[in-house]
């Protein structure tokens, strides 16, 4: 159970109030208002309060990046965002990447390259690399972009740039040479 959720008191009245908020969020490109306790999380409310699940919860501190969604476009670990800083926010799981029963590219390539082993990362990683893909097409460097990169171009994803870019998930499995063959078969 969400440790952040409304408990009954001794006479069965709800908890107090002063400590939620109504949050609106777009989800997946739906609207969804949801009363939260001011310290719920961002996974939390996902998992919890809306039944999506594909967001994982692992290490619960932003290091491993199973819980990673998609924020405004840009990736993040869903662990360490208050829901009620994001209100008004446009939030994408890994459920609402497919466009109906076509499912996004990244997904087929997982699939295609089998770049999952137990699958408890993949929904993070998939989403991180959808991320990924925008931050390099929209010219933000990396650590090890060629030339520095100064954002007038796209990044170049070779293989020593997908490591770095995705460097923030971490698969217990050890599937990266698939993980970095799947997103490459997006990126060329």
């Amino acid at each position: 159970m969400d440790p952040t959720s409304e408990r009954e008191n001794s006479s069965g009245q709800l908890g107090e109030t002063r400590h939620r908020s109504a949050v609106a969020l777009h989800i997946n490109g739906t609207p969804r208002t949801l009363t939260l306790d001011h310290r719920t999380t961002v996974l939390d409310a996902l998992r919890e309060h809306l039944g999506l699940t594909g967001a994982k919860k692992g290490c619960d501190h932003g290091q491993c990046g199973a819980c990673t969604v998609i924020v405004d476009g840009r990736r993040a670990n869903s662990c360490l965002l208050l829901a009620v800083a994001h209100d008004g926010a446009r939030i994408t799981t890994v459920e609402g990447l497919a466009d109906g029963d076509r499912l996004h590219p990244v997904q087929e390539a997982f699939l295609a390259r089998d770049a999952l082993q137990c699958g408890y990362c993949t929904p993070g990683q998939i989403c991180s690399a959808v991320g990924m893909l925008g931050e390099a097409a929209d010219g933000f460097p990396s650590h090890v972009t060629e030339d520095g990169g100064d954002g007038s171009a796209p990044a170049r994803l070779t293989a020593p740039e997908i490591r770095e870019r995705m460097s923030g998930n971490l698969c217990r499995c050890g599937a990266y040479p698939r993980i970095v063959e799947a997103i490459e078969d997006v990126a060329s």
